[in-house]
């Protein structure tokens, strides 16, 4: 167990005839007597070796200490936050059913579509964090030498234990499945849960070792600090002092993400493929400033200047720009070739369209080109293989503009699809039932395509149970999107044998309904949620794509005097606050609309079902907001690590300030338990009125480009008191306690059968066994060629300088 620290001493400790000495939190009133019992340990204890000493004092410099059984404690965030437990789930991506029922040509688009996923998905190491395509190297030449049943006995004979290598390969396998040393979903750092020299000692008796061990040692001298270094910027994602990112040079704040933010608005551009380096050449007169300069590189396989792409060096704001391309682009070049192989399997015209967009835009940097590809995407209807690729989702930039890699491959799952195809055509309907007026709704509903998807690929930082694009504003606003949910995602991950913090009774309807529930709020977030909802413009010639004379502000019955100007974005204005204050209003559409009956009963329920099932929607929303939510906030720095859980936990405070019994959240262990109660009948009458005023501010704000009214609200909400009526920042200290690891996803491989005999040789399927050395192997399967490696290490070499600390 990790124990909490409440007292402050002063440690002092000698190792190796230094001194180290350093404020701390210690545990409970003995604490000095554990302070004895350690400096015998560092007396007495055998040390495999010095490196063992050094990380235990590294450790207490960070601000842990040791008890005799060896536990952990830290200033502000439990050590177990950071590492993976060796009971940590691993569940399989189920899909062959749906594979099978394919034809032989729809095999081969579906498999070099992946392949271009898979060696595209390996950026996001790069995006993830400065020692992630390190790491990603060592483990790969690691399990590439040897199978892994060898590689633990080596290890056992070596003196590590059954359950250090254990937590050896739960690491290996967090790592694959997050693309890199921080969740995908809170954006916290993964920390191996083994002792360095345990760690250190596994990676010396392996083959890949003995056969080349200057270049494995090599590997692991460069990245054993920051394996487990957690200092202040290495817990969590971030910009400047709040974290780490790869986005932006290290040197970039807060304020230089600003200043990029209005160059990129004063030349019509965004971000979403790029990066910013920052380099600063010191003044060479006494008492001058030293020039800034930006670099902003956009991703693509061509390096040299183009003046329809790229942009010569210019000054902005008294620093200087330029314009740039080039970046990950070794990466990108297998990208292309197997969209252009899965071009000669597409079945129409469209498709092959759009797979031109995407080699354009991959091969050249050009942004327009990707967009153009999603606007190929959005007419694709109904197609057997669904498929989107690209630098997507902007949660994990710190400044919300730029996108992570991402690429999915799937089939359709027609019977689902099925009804979400009903809830496409009942939207224009069902959208006037929202409470925000007909005035802030689109001019025109533009009907996508809403299909069930069973996931082959899916290659990023982590699998969502649905999606909504494109995320361009100019298309999503006139021209259209697609709403895909994970079909064979959401069975899998919403598996929970104890529901902490419920009744018996709740905690029984949730496990009975918790998927169906889902299944309807996730079709409402995408399509009702992310399709909903006008942004008011400015045109030029000083018109407006709204009635400035006639349309009045809801919330006060004012003219509208706030508006997206020309060349902003709902990403450029609402920046960092943008991907969870969406994520919020969708939620809340969903919360809002699933209490109507008729739109349950699209998705096969009625009578005491559908009632359940609405409850069910609620509570495990509102739980969420509670039980999961609380583990992505970070008190040291008071950051929500996560756009979803944010979002859930301010529906959450919503409700809870409605009042009127409609939900409780009680302490009912003082320090060790919560309990949480839902009024089920005052969801339809309290939890109806709160939710739709609050998503009416949701929407006018967001309508109006009014972030400054928006961040007070949202800023209020987010707020995680340590006192007062509901003191949650205790209580994440239980929610801690009670929490259980995320399951992590085996995904299958396919492999073309090489009988050059046939023009359309046979596809195959492989599947993998839950476990981590399934996962493991999978990952060894999907990259055998050491390749990979030597590209990750030559583009880590070339940004290097823009990260040294």
């Amino acid at each position: 167990m990790y124990k909490r620290c409440v007292s402050r001493m002063l440690l002092q400790r000698r190792v190796n005839n230094s001194y180290i000495s350093r404020k701390t939190n210690t545990s409970r009133a003995y604490a000095a007597k554990s302070l004895m019992n350690m400096e015998r340990s560092f007396v007495t204890r055998k040390f495999e070796s010095i490196t063992d000493i050094k990380w235990r004092v590294n450790n207490v410099k960070r601000g842990y200490c040791f008890c005799q059984s060896r536990a952990f404690a830290m200033t502000s965030d439990d050590y177990s936050h950071f590492t993976l437990p060796n009971n940590q789930p691993v569940v399989a991506l189920e899909c062959e059913t749906a594979f099978n029922a394919l034809t032989t040509k729809e095999k081969l688009y579906a498999h070099y579509l992946s392949q271009a996923a898979w060696n595209g998905g390996l950026i996001v190491l790069i995006q993830t964090s400065v020692e992630s395509p390190l790491i990603f190297a060592l483990l790969h030449s690691i399990f590439s030498a040897e199978p892994i049943a060898d590689l633990k006995k080596s290890a056992v004979a070596a003196g590590v234990t059954e359950d250090e290598f254990t937590a050896f390969l739960v690491y290996a396998a967090g790592f694959l499945s997050n693309a890199g040393n921080y969740k995908s979903f809170g954006d916290s750092k993964i920390v191996p849960n083994l002792k360095k020299t345990k760690f250190e000692a596994i990676v010396k008796v392996s083959k890949a070792y003995s056969q080349s061990s200057q270049d494995v040692q090599s590997l692991w001298d460069k990245v054993e600090a920051r394996l487990y270094s957690l200092n202040d910027r290495a817990k969590s994602l971030g910009l400047g002092d709040k974290g780490t990112t790869t986005y932006f040079s290290a040197n970039c704040t807060t304020e230089d993400a600003d200043l990029v933010n209005r160059f990129m608005q004063s030349k019509g551009l965004e971000s979403y493929n790029a990066r910013c380096f920052k380099t600063v050449q010191p003044a060479t007169d006494a008492g001058k400033k030293g020039s800034v300069k930006y670099e902003i590189r956009l991703a693509s396989v061509m390096t040299e200047d183009d003046p329809k792409i790229t942009l010569p060096e210019e000054t902005f704001e008294e620093s200087k720009f330029r314009v740039t391309r080039g970046d990950y682009s070794k990466l990108l070049i297998p990208v292309v070739d197997n969209l252009r192989k899965a071009k000669e399997y597409a079945s129409n015209e469209t498709e092959k369209q759009m797979l031109d967009k995407y080699i354009g835009h991959f091969s050249s940097g050009s942004l327009n080109e990707h967009k153009d590809g999603s606007r190929f995407w959005i007419k694709d209807k109904g197609p057997a293989i669904e498929t989107y690729i690209g630098f997507i989702e902007t949660y994990r930039d710190p400044a919300g503009q730029r996108g992570e890699f991402e690429g999915f491959v799937a089939m359709v799952n027609s019977e689902m699809s099925q009804k979400f195809t009903t809830l496409v055509n009942r939207a224009e309907e069902l959208l006037k039932r929202l409470p925000w007026g007909q005035d802030f709704e689109k001019d025109e509903f533009l009907r996508p395509d809403f299909t069930s998807l069973d996931v082959l690929t899916f290659a990023g930082s982590g699998i969502p149970a649905g999606i909504n694009i494109p995320n361009y504003d100019e298309i999503r606003q006139s021209e259209g999107f697609k709403n895909v949910s994970l079909g064979n995602v959401i069975p899998a991950n919403m598996k929970q044998d104890v529901i902490p913090f419920l009744s018996d009774e709740d905690q029984v309807l949730l496990n009975k309904f918790r998927i169906q529930s889902f299944e309807v709020q996730v079709g409402l977030h995408e399509l009702l949620g992310h399709g909903s909802g006008k942004l008011f413009r400015k045109l030029p010639s000083d018109k407006f794509n709204f009635d400035i004379e006639r349309v009045k502000n809801p919330l006060n019955g004012e003219p509208i005097t706030k508006y997206f100007n020309e060349g902003e974005t709902y990403d450029s204005k609402f920046g960092a606050m943008g991907s969870t204050y969406e994520e919020c209003r969708a939620e809340a559409v969903g919360l809002y609309l699933s209490l109507e009956k008729d739109i349950i009963k699209i998705f096969g329920y009625e009578g005491q079902d559908a009632d359940d099932i609405i409850y069910v929607n609620w509570l495990s929303l509102l739980w969420n907001g509670c039980a999961k939510a609380l583990e992505m906030y970070q008190p040291s720095t008071k950051k929500w690590l996560q756009a979803h859980s944010q979002a859930r936990y301010v529906l959450l405070r919503v409700c809870l300030e409605a009042g009127e019994g409609l939900i409780n959240v009680v302490e009912s262990e003082p320090g060790k338990n919560l309990r949480i109660v839902l009024d089920r009948s005052k969801i339809a009458t309290v939890g109806k009125t709160a939710i739709g005023q609050f998503l009416t501010k949701l929407q006018v704000y967001k309508s109006t480009g009014d972030v400054e009214a928006a961040k007070a609200m949202y800023d209020k909400y987010s707020e995680v008191p340590e006192s007062g009526f509901k003191p949650w920042a205790l209580w994440r200290k239980i929610v801690l306690d009670h929490k259980q690891p995320r399951k992590i996803f085996v995904q299958s491989n396919t492999f073309v059968n090489s009988d050059a005999s046939k023009p359309l040789s046979g596809v195959t399927l492989k599947n993998y066994e839950p476990t981590f050395d399934g996962l493991i192997e999978s990952w060894v399967d999907r990259f055998p060629s050491t390749e990979v490696t030597t590209t990750l290490l030559e583009l880590w070499a070339k940004d290097q300088k823009y990260f040294s600390e």
